[in-house]
């Protein structure tokens, strides 16, 4: 986290300049106040990963690559292993450095195909990734153009585990993450060009405060991408899980496709676009040797896998396309 306020100036006279001001104290904040337990060896472990010269990167892979398997030696390797490997668990990915392969719990590059056609080009574009994760999405957003991208996730893992990627991608990238919630963001900043909501939406208790936040982040005309659960069905139908959903205790609410366009354009947006559903399968969600917990086929109905073990219809996700 070397020099993190330098990117700041080419735009502290845009739309941005209100947030980048506080932002600074904001990080210092939360990690000084509220920073996990585990924090202080989490960063010990970063400053312990060896330096390498990496020879090549590629951000527009399925898996973001830096480095290849003849950039570092054999004792730099076991180093650089157990180094990636004290960061467990990785849910989001893949990631490859120096012919490492970070097999994270989720293909998030299945997700990114999905979408990446249907959705604005992202070159010389401002992007919000909300609800980052360790920013596979905000490193692909930069492999397509985009001019900055900013991620924010109140995980601290997620924050550390993007460090150690950046370590070998290079600091000098225009990608940044920070360990904030969207309430922490000025209301109606109407700066991005480009706001990602992936995996989100079902967590917040209130879905159209979700949507009004959103909004706000997105300047006029700007492009809102939102992946979230929903359940088959007609208009104004809503599955609210008693207690759990997919052993999930925070999801709030999944809407069908057609209620959630209808809440969309009730928030504001316009041009609503659903441009995919799948369910959600074993390929895309897994437990392997960098995310040894409990996965999609531990939530799934033993008997049924079309029903979580609750008894709900197992996970769809949609995503949709709108303009602010």
């Amino acid at each position: 986290m070397k020099q993190l306020w330098e990117w700041r100036q080419p735009f502290m006279d845009g739309p941005l300049a209100a947030w980048l001001e506080q932002l600074p104290q904001q990080v210092d904040t939360v990690w000084r106040e509220k920073s996990h337990g585990d924090l202080a060896g989490w960063r010990k472990t970063l400053s312990q990963l060896p330096a390498l010269d990496i020879s090549s990167i590629d951000l527009r892979s399925a898996r973001i690559r830096a480095g290849d398997i003849d950039d570092c030696d054999q004792a730099s390797r076991h180093s650089l292993l157990h180094g990636l490997q004290q960061f467990h668990p990785w849910r989001k990915g893949p990631y490859e450095i120096c012919g490492i392969h970070l097999d994270s719990e989720w293909r998030s590059d299945l997700k990114w195909d999905r979408l990446q056609s249907q959705i604005k080009p992202l070159h010389d574009r401002l992007v919000l990734d909300v609800g980052c994760g360790n920013g596979y999405h905000a490193w692909r957003a930069l492999g397509e153009g985009a001019k900055l991208v900013i991620g924010i996730d109140p995980t601290q893992l997620f924050i550390i585990q993007f460090e150690a990627i950046k370590y070998f991608l290079g600091e000098h990238h225009p990608v940044h993450l920070f360990p904030l919630s969207i309430e922490q963001m000025p209301p109606d900043l109407k700066a991005f060009d480009t706001v990602f909501s992936m995996g989100v939406f079902y967590h917040r208790q209130s879905p159209f405060a979700h949507l009004t936040e959103l909004r706000g982040a997105l300047r006029r005309g700007g492009e809102l991408v939102l992946e979230t659960l929903v359940i088959e069905g007609g208009e104004d139908e809503v599955l609210v899980p008693k207690w759990r959903y997919a052993k999930m205790r925070n999801v709030w609410f999944i809407p069908t496709p057609k209620t959630l366009q209808n809440w969309l354009q009730r928030a504001g947006f316009t041009h609503v676009r659903l441009i995919d559903v799948a369910i959600t399968t074993f390929e895309e969600q897994r437990a392997t040797e960098w995310m040894h917990f409990e996965s999609l086929a531990d939530y799934l109905d033993p008997v049924d896998q079309h029903l979580t073990i609750e008894g709900y219809p197992a996970p769809r996700r949609a995503i949709f396309v709108a303009t602010a």
